[in-house]
């Protein structure tokens, strides 16, 4: 089954607001093997210039897959999240994620297309601060096989 091309243009409501913490940096930092101490050491990352630990660019995923998950969950879409492959994922980071920054994701669906039989959902998603402070853009294509897949 097809995604409904329809639904391209449509912005989600934010996800629920998002604290990044020191721990859930360090989690992170540590599974993706990430060893720079400005992830661990709040003095490390004050004398480079930050109020606090600074998150790994990679870490911005876990929060704009909370805005992700109103595109799943949106029965007009026609997504079949059992059929999803993650095909990119591309961030614009305009500052770091900093421990206790509080954050929401927004996300469009940009666009809708079929290829070979499959539909590829582009899906623009911003995290922003309680004053509308952007902190990261991100771009994510999934791509829900077609029943021949």
């Amino acid at each position: 089954m097809a995604v409904n091309p329809e639904v391209a243009g449509r912005t989600y409501p934010p996800s629920a607001p998002y604290v990044v913490s020191r721990a859930k940096i360090a989690e992170f930092a540590r599974a993706v093997g990430a060893t720079d101490q400005v992830h661990f050491d709040p003095d490390v990352a004050r004398s480079r210039g930050y109020a606090d630990v600074i998150a790994p660019p990679t870490f911005a995923v876990m929060i704009t897959q909370q805005g992700d998950r109103h595109v799943m969950n949106d029965p007009d879409a026609g997504i079949d999240y059992s059929r999803l492959v993650h095909g990119e994922q591309g961030f614009e980071h305009h500052r770091p994620l900093v421990a206790g920054d509080e954050v929401q994701a927004t996300t469009t669906i940009e666009k809708v297309r079929q290829a070979g039989g499959h539909s590829m959902v582009t899906m623009g998603t911003t995290l922003t601060t309680p004053d509308g402070e952007v902190v990261t853009s991100s771009t994510s294509v999934v791509v829900i096989r077609g029943d021949e897949a």
